[in-house]
């Protein structure tokens, strides 16, 4: 088998991509993974050697009535264009579309050269990318069964959300805490915004620090906020390892007993899979508001409380986590009911999918 997989943009449709290639590899079929242009996408893949990415142009549609409209346009052309020159010299058998834009073009693509596509989707509730997408693939793949009802007349299989072999097993706490150079002996607060940093949160955590002195930190910034948080751990004296981004997210997971996070389905698959719990924030612009849903959906499996970006003052985060880390069985109680919500083989069920379809 040859797929295409389509998803870049956000790590959350290219970190899912990125484990069903892995299965694919390792199945013996061969794959191309299309990316955006943006500095993410460069940054997640530039260790990742033994895949073959191809940029492709790629924007978010915007307002009918509006002078981006044009740009979308001419882009979107270029992007179908280069993905029909690519499937002329690859033959793919099929084409996977993780979400988002960046998905569209690959699947239309597929569609005019009768190649079967795929599409997954990870959130409670799909953006408009996917809804258009829904009605040129075979079978749209789920992250949450919720998500069903918003694809009327599509074919669904709920798959949960893939997930990457780096991150298939923890790691001993000490080993991890190590890496970051934190101490066994104080709990340990992980604040992420999803791939690309979320400010909200950032400024957030920032004010909270002079109420949080009994913990340590690993905050995973993005690169607009890294130089902001690092100076003010260093002038709080707060212990922490601060960074744009991590790769070995894996060892973040493992030295961590509670996060502060986004949403995003991909982060919420990956923190039920090493059983840690969060406080929620969703990112209130989010298309169709999906961040709060999925949140919601941890809220009431118990793996997670919900805090809307607006209430996260200094006092109130801090009471949160406080709350939450002074309370050992509370959160081991929370770390159970997350592990339960946490997608099983999601990677190996979208493959054997692709191929019951294409065989």
């Amino acid at each position: 088998m040859r797929v295409v997989i389509a998803g870049g943009g956000t790590g959350g449709h290219l970190f899912p991509a990125l484990a069903v290639a892995e299965v694919l590899r390792d199945r013996g079929h061969e794959s191309i993974i299309l990316i955006s242009e943006k500095e993410i996408d460069a940054l997640a893949t530039s260790d990742r050697d033994e895949f073959r990415f191809e940029k492709i142009p790629a924007i978010g549609l915007p307002k009918l009535v509006s002078p981006a409209l044009f740009s979308f346009l001419k882009t979107f052309s270029d992007s179908v264009s280069h993905c029909r020159a690519l499937y002329r010299k690859f033959q793919p058998d099929a084409v996977l579309g993780m979400g988002g834009f960046t998905s569209t073009a690959p699947i239309l693509a597929a569609r005019r050269r009768k190649i079967p596509a795929f599409l997954h989707e990870s959130n409670a509730i799909p953006g408009k990318a996917n809804k258009l997408n829904a009605r040129m693939v075979k079978t749209v793949l789920l992250g949450v069964k919720e998500c069903e009802k918003f694809f009327p007349g599509a074919k669904c299989e709920v798959t949960g959300t893939p997930i990457r072999k780096a991150l298939a097993a923890a790691i001993p706490r000490e080993e991890a805490l190590a890496v970051f150079g934190l101490e066994p002996g104080r709990k340990t607060l992980l604040v992420m915004g999803g791939s690309q940093g979320a400010h909200g949160i950032n400024e957030a955590v920032i004010k909270a620090l002079p109420l949080l002195k009994e913990l340590q930190l690993i905050h995973i910034t993005g690169a607009r906020d890294e130089s902001l948080v690092t100076a003010n751990c260093r002038r709080e004296n707060f212990p922490a390892f601060v960074a744009a981004f991590h790769r070995r997210m894996e060892q973040a997971y493992s030295a961590a007993d509670l996060a502060v996070a986004r949403s995003g389905a991909a982060s919420l698959a990956e923190m039920a899979h090493f059983g840690l719990p969060g406080i929620l924030i969703p990112y209130p612009h989010a298309a169709e508001d999906h961040q709060t849903l999925n949140a919601e959906i941890f809220e009431r499996g118990g793996g997670a409380i919900v805090l809307k970006e607006s209430d996260a003052t200094a006092e109130t985060l801090a009471e949160k986590i406080r709350e939450l880390v002074s309370a050992p069985e509370r959160l081991a109680e929370m770390a159970g009911r997350i592990r339960l919500l946490a997608p099983r083989n999601a990677a190996e069920r979208v493959v054997e999918t692709i191929l019951k379809h294409c065989c």
